[in-house]
């Protein structure tokens, strides 16, 4: 019996719908923006097995803690992949990943990337990792690995997914949280620039149900519905970092909480100490179109999407009373417009309808009182 000689396992691959020399071309157009945020600490360039990182510095610290975060970004990935628009959604990512690693307090040193994909388009996946590499070199961090993985069978030939891990490092005697947190510390809500990237597969539900498309245009918006979903997650690490630097600031800020799922009252409620209190102010500020628009078309409120989205505060900051202004004065000059919502309290009180901790966390209590400003 006379048999084929068996295929090169190259081909196999191939066969098996994996082009790695795609790969090698989507590598070689991300090195540039890769490389751009390795700083000196960074051992090594782009495309070793792993990448390592110098903390000699270490030493200097009496108690040195790491802090690690890891996330995605949800099905915002579905939009960007609807509009063929890439550049923004590595930004989405760092926000969610290295935005948590500062919320202790902790200064974020290297991140790495993941992308999952049904194939590799080298251009869109160089695009992807620019933009979290412009996003990790905003916010101090060296992007030091990655992997982009080929899926075929299981994912869309143009489908993708995108997911992240970063390593911070905070003083012990510096940590954030609610620890610090006393009776009459000042609530400061920190903008958002948008929906970031909670609540999507929300946001799809309800444009399919109205039968609209990304590039549809709404009156209350000023471009498509697609480009105001897209806009990129606001970063807060860096300045808030250089308040946390400032000496004419020390002890000013006393927990952190980033508003992501679960939305305002569920994520703050994490971060203020148990039997501790605090009533957000909605009247303190009004939502974005984009949250009314959705809301409308949704034919529901935007109370009723509080656990969703964050419907304007990115990030909140508990500090000390008689520092609040020069805080909130510090961020607004970086560029944050920052507000005071509420005041924490821990005297006696009926806490019906309150958020009372959320994710395993037994904290504060929370809710929001009043009605958004118009």
């Amino acid at each position: 019996m006379v048999t084929s000689p068996a295929p090169s396992s190259s081909a196999s691959y191939a066969a098996a719908g994996v082009d790695t020399a795609a790969g090698d071309r989507a590598v070689e157009l991300m090195k540039a923006a890769v490389s751009a945020t390795h700083g000196p600490g960074v051992v090594g360039g782009v495309g070793g097995f792993a990448g390592m990182f110098d903390v000699s510095f270490l030493k200097d610290y009496d108690r040195p803690l790491l802090a690690t975060s890891t996330d995605g970004v949800g099905t915002k990935v579905a939009i960007a992949q609807a509009l063929d628009k890439h550049d923004t959604i590595g930004q989405d990512l760092v926000g969610m990943v290295v935005d948590d690693i500062v919320v202790v307090g902790a200064r974020p040193l290297v991140m790495t990337d993941y992308i999952a994909c049904g194939r590799v388009v080298p251009a869109r996946i160089a695009s992807i990792v620019e933009g979290i590499a412009r996003a990790c070199s905003e916010t101090g961090t060296a992007l030091v690995g990655g992997e982009t993985a080929e899926h075929p069978g299981l994912l869309g030939l143009d489908d993708y997914d995108v997911a992240g891990a970063a390593v911070g490092v905070v003083e012990a005697g510096s940590q954030l949280g609610e620890h610090l947190v006393v009776d009459g510390d000042v609530v400061l809500a920190l903008a958002s620039s948008g929906l970031h990237s909670n609540g999507f597969s929300l946001v799809r539900h309800i444009l399919a149900s109205r039968d609209l498309g990304y590039t549809d245009s709404v009156d209350e918006l000023s471009g498509t519905l697609g480009e105001a979903l897209l806009e990129p997650t606001r970063l807060y690490t860096a300045p808030l970092l250089r308040v946390l630097d400032d000496p004419a600031l020390a002890g000013a800020v006393h927990s952190l909480s980033h508003v992501t799922g679960g939305g305002i009252a569920a994520n703050l409620a994490r971060v203020l100490p148990r039997g501790s209190w605090t009533e957000v102010d909605r009247t303190t500020w009004s939502p974005a179109p984009v949250f009314r628009v959705l809301s409308e078309l949704a034919g529901s409120t935007l109370e009723s999407s509080e656990g969703t989205w964050n419907l304007g505060i990115g990030m909140i900051a508990v500090v000390a009373a008689d520092r609040a202004a020069a805080v909130t004065a510090a961020l607004a000059a970086d560029g944050v417009e920052t507000w005071q919502v509420g005041t924490v309290a821990t005297s006696t009180r009926d806490l019906s309808g309150f958020e009372q901790g959320a994710k395993g966390v037994d904290g504060g209590a929370v809710r929001l009182v009043g009605a958004y400003a118009g």
